[in-house]
């Protein structure tokens, strides 16, 4: 962002406050958190139930601010340091609203190409991915960690600058409408959903609706330069192309597939090898430590009437840092993304080589009692919760694998049942104890008790303290930990306790 303080007033509907002693000056950062302000920002006031922002105008003028956006008159001392600071402060109707009127305004400043992202399991690793692939194109600006809400995804378009090359915004949602809403403003030019899980099926009611929610982001694409990327793979990709309407819109269609070794011939005998770009992955193993080894293959847009059967293959050996076959779709995608901008296959396969998982998701931590911690206590779906769990047995380990698992969030009516069928995938798994925590995951051990897990095997917590309390006499040098659960559970103190 680069926006001087009538800018921002006109962009807003504000009015000053206070005048800035240099209207012109430029604005280069945006905040709503004080303690991260830098000399030049400008600082937002957002209430809250715990906080009010307002309080904070001081601190933030104090830390080199530029402005403030607030709703009210800051107090005595904050606005008699904004005149001697010569700081604007600008009252807007509604300062959460305000974040998107720059975001809205300041898109049109942007040059390069912004890419929306979504998906119900791994749109932070694969936009994570697709970030450092796009790192090799040109100056890449992404969605920090998993902002992406109402505030972060205007917050991620704001970080941009009009050179930067490419935008990487990933989107969140938990019902429908709210992804067109952040297309509204975000007006992506090209558009990846990565699959249709399971999550926020409480609000949306079925996997069909959950596809219908995702494809708001494929029928924002501009018709003529948009690329919508399609998970080969996905059992609703019809839905999501029917009602992202990118079969009768001129929009360029970009495969992409994980699965490994038939998918060569699958691609030849599906109606999506029409794809202009088609990414995917053959020879798939995992190593000792369960990180995916794989060529990356992929193919250009071939003559229709020779339906690809003679369009060249380009191959390349590609190894994750990230642990689980599940990521080689993540992989294929971001991959299918810097084929699609001209990068060669190698610098693609480099890009993902180097790129490393975020804390809290599949970390994995050695601790001083000599057994290993899989700290995958981000957030938690069915979908996700099965992959860790596979990815977890397929880890070779000295000793034994122990999983504490939590309670799954936003499943409504179907929580019971999706509990316990994590709890049926988990007994046939080589994972030889499970702590269950929390009211739902007890469904979790019922599942697993009732597919035939030895009793014996699993246990119940009702607290983290519990959880520490057993592990401490239960782990043994050489034992592997995974904790995965939804976030609210608060999973990542049994990490913390492990480690300290």
């Amino acid at each position: 962002m680069r926006l001087n303080a009538k800018q921002i007033a006109a962009y807003t509907g504000g009015q000053f406050l206070i005048d800035p002693i240099d209207p012109s000056a430029l604005m280069c950062g945006i905040t709503w958190d004080s303690r991260e302000v830098r000399p030049g920002w400008l600082y937002v006031a957002l209430p809250g139930e715990r906080v009010d922002g307002h309080d904070f105008v001081g601190a933030a003028l104090r830390a080199g601010a530029a402005g403030a956006l607030v709703m009210q008159r800051p107090d005595a001392a904050a606005s008699l340091l904004a005149r001697e600071m010569g700081a604007a402060i600008i009252e807007v109707a509604n300062t959460a609203s305000a974040i998107t009127d720059l975001a809205r305004a300041w898109r049109g400043h942007l040059r390069g190409r912004v890419i929306g992202l979504t998906g119900s399991v791994g749109k932070t690793t694969t936009k994570n991915l697709t970030r450092d692939v796009c790192s090799a194109y040109g100056s890449t600006v992404a969605t920090r960690a998993n902002q992406n809400n109402e505030l972060g995804v205007p917050r991620t378009l704001l970080a941009a600058d009009p050179e930067t090359a490419v935008v990487v915004v990933e989107m969140g949602m938990r019902g429908a409408g709210q992804i067109a809403a952040l297309c509204d403003f975000v007006r992506p030019d090209w558009g990846v959903v990565t699959n249709v899980g399971e999550s926020h099926i409480e609000l949306l009611g079925s996997r069909e609706n959950i596809a219908r929610a995702k494809s708001e982001l494929y029928a924002a694409l501009p018709a003529g330069t948009g690329r919508a990327f399609l998970n080969l793979d996905e059992p609703m990709l019809d839905i999501l192309m029917d009602a992202g309407d990118v079969r009768e819109r001129p929009v360029a269609l970009v495969g992409f597939e994980g699965h490994p070794d038939e998918a060569a011939c699958e691609l030849l005998e599906r109606d999506e090898t029409l794809c202009e770009e088609v990414v995917w992955a053959e020879d798939v193993t995992l190593d000792a430590e369960g990180r995916a080894r794989f060529t990356l293959c992929a193919r250009d847009h071939a003559d229709v009437e020779e339906l690809a059967l003679f369009a060249p293959v380009e191959r390349c050996a590609c190894e994750l840092a990230l642990t689980g076959r599940h990521n080689v779709d993540n992989a294929c995608a971001a991959a299918a993304v810097g084929y699609a901008l001209g990068l060669d296959l190698e610098t693609i396969a480099a890009a993902l080589s180097a790129s490393v998982p975020e804390p809290g998701r599949q970390e994995v931590i050695a601790a001083r009692g000599g057994f290993t911690i899989v700290n995958d206590a981000y957030n938690a779906s069915p979908d996700s919760m099965r992959a860790s769990l596979s990815t977890f047995a397929a880890t070779e380990v000295a000793g034994r694998r122990i999983a504490v698992l939590g309670d799954m969030g936003e499943l409504g009516d179907f929580a019971e049942a999706c509990h316990r069928g994590v709890g049926a995938h988990l007994a046939g798994l080589p994972i030889q104890r499970v702590i269950c925590v929390g009211e739902l995951a007890a469904f979790i051990a019922e599942g697993a008790a009732a597919a035939g897990m030895d009793a014996a095997r699993i246990s119940r917590a009702a607290t983290v303290a519990d959880v520490l309390e057993e592990l401490d006499t239960l782990l043994e040098p050489g034992d592997a930990v995974l904790v995965k659960a939804s976030h609210f559970m608060g999973l990542t103190r049994v990490v913390e306790g492990l480690v300290h």
